[in-house]
């Protein structure tokens, strides 16, 4: 479904010195599609220009999840060009987050799913609650996972990043904490507040040393995120061209629209 003009796929607020960033695609659980991404590349650049902002928070619409990850309805029409295409389009969002100059924190009102799970794991920290589950599960429908398992080695180490990408499993809450990708858990409805407070707490930070110390972040994964970009063009576009993808997502889609109950 093309977007219409007027439809606004990402929100933007000021809080004082915080900038909040919304994922607005409730109704589909805030997947992802080109023109969302491009909205949100925007939003962060918007951000880091306006000297008023001293950090950023970006969360959610609703109730139920920050991001679902990829709308199948977008790639199972993806042939190989169009596969190097999307690759490039989130090296851009990619790009983008990891240049921040400003704290970035992350308000995970829900379910953080395959590349919205990767997005979450590019903000500085994690705030959620007992209830929030994440994950790779792309697998699970037919798509090659590269940039996911680059940025959760850098975070959790082999093993796991073999573990969650083999199976596809979503961790809940408490194992994301134990491991380090969630820093604080806390009440459902007191998710975003706590996110703002510690976004505020970071703003009021030296930026000079704010800035040098996420440059120092960046310059310390680049080589890998280079090479999760160029082999991430690669084995999608072998996988787009022997047409298991959209076998896959067209069959995930199917059974998924069979679970949900009749109006």
């Amino acid at each position: 479904m093309e977007a219409k003009v007027n439809e606004r796929f990402i929100l933007e607020e000021l809080q004082d010195a915080v900038a909040v960033i919304t994922l607005n695609r409730p109704a589909l659980l805030n997947a992802w599609h080109a023109p969302m991404r491009a909205m949100l590349v925007e939003a962060f650049r918007r951000a880091e220009a306006d000297s008023s902002v001293g950090a950023i928070v970006l969360t959610g619409a609703g109730e139920k999840a920050f991001g679902a990850g990829q709308d199948l309805n977008e790639t199972k029409t993806f042939d190989p060009e169009r596969a190097e295409e999307w690759l490039k389009e989130w090296e851009t969002l990619y790009d983008t987050m990891r240049g921040l100059s400003k704290p970035l924190i992350v308000a995970l009102n829900g379910v953080a799913a395959g590349s919205a799970f990767q997005v979450a794991l590019l903000g500085d920290l994690r705030i959620g609650h007992a209830n929030v589950r994440m994950g790779q599960p792309e697998i699970n429908s037919g798509i090659a996972s590269v940039t996911g398992p680059w940025i959760m080695r850098e975070m959790i180490g082999l093993a796991r990043t073999i573990d969650l990408t083999l199976t596809g499993r979503l961790m809940d809450a408490q194992e994301a904490h134990a491991i380090g990708l969630i820093n604080r858990i806390v009440p459902q409805e007191a998710v975003l507040d706590e996110a703002l407070t510690l976004a505020a707490e970071l703003a009021a930070k030296p930026p000079v040393a704010m800035r040098l110390d996420k440059a120092r972040f960046r310059e310390m994964t680049e080589v890998g995120f280079r090479d999760a970009i160029e082999a991430g063009i690669r084995i999608h576009r072998q996988s787009y061209a022997t047409g298991e993808p959209a076998r896959m997502m067209e069959q995930f889609l199917a059974e998924r629209a069979a679970r949900k109950p009749s109006a």
